[in-house]
C-alpha cells in the first residue's frame, strides 16, 4: 500500500482533499505535527466529505517520531527544488510519498539527507509552486501507474444507461 505523507500541512481543505484521493485509492495517510488545524474541524471533514471514517491516516508528534516510527520507509521527497522528476522513479509498492507545508515546503536541512529520493512536478516561469493536493494527486496517481493500479477498480460504469 502506498503512503502520503504530509509535513506539517497548515491548511485543513487540502488536507481534506488530500484525505479523499487517499480513501479513494486506498493509499494511507500520515500527517506529520504541529498541524495547523485540528483534526475534527468541519473544514476538514467538509473537503473529505464523508471517507474521511474510512481513511487510514496516523498523525506524528513531529519528523523524528515519523523516522521512528517508520525505519525501513522508503521516502520520496515532492519539492520545487529537486533536480529529479517525479516520472524519473520507480515507486514502489509500499513507498512513501512526502509533502511539505503549504507556506514552506520541506525544510532544506531534511531534503539535502534525501538528494536521491528528492523529486518535483515541473512547470513553466516564475510559478511557485501548485497547490498541495494537486501536486499530491499528479505524484500518487503515477506512484498508482507503475504499480498497474493494483486493486482498484479499473472499469467504469453508467448509472443509468450502459456502454
Amino acid at each position: 500500500m502506498l503512503n502520503i505523507v504530509l509535513y506539517e500541512p497548515e491548511i485543513p481543505a487540502n488536507t481534506g482533499n488530500i484525505g479523499r484521493t487517499c480513501a479513494a485509492s486506498n493509499t494511507r495517510l500520515h500527517l506529520i505535527e504541529p498541524l495547523g488545524f485540528r483534526l475534527n474541524e468541519k473544514n476538514l471533514k467538509r473537503a473529505g466529505m464523508d471517507y474521511w471514517d474510512s481513511l487510514n491516516v496516523t498523525t506524528y508528534i513531529n519528523y523524528e517520531d515519523f523516522v521512528e516510527r517508520n525505519p525501513e520507509a522508503k521516502i520520496y521527497m515532492a519539492t520545487t527544488k529537486a533536480a529529479k522528476l517525479y516520472t524519473e522513479v520507480h515507486y514502489e509498492p509500499d513507498a512513501f510519498i512526502m509533502f511539505g507545508k503549504e507556506s514552506a515546503g520541506i525544510p532544506e536541512e531534511i531534503l539535502v539527507q534525501h538528494k536521491e529520493e528528492c523529486i518535483r512536478i515541473p512547470m513553466v516561469g516564475d510559478i511557485r509552486s501548485l497547490n498541495l493536493s494537486n501536486s499530491v494527486s499528479i505524484v500518487l496517481y503515477e506512484a498508482l501507474r507503475q504499480n498497474h493500479f493494483d486493486g482498484m477498480n479499473l472499469k467504469g460504469h453508467l448509472h443509468r444507461l450502459s456502454w
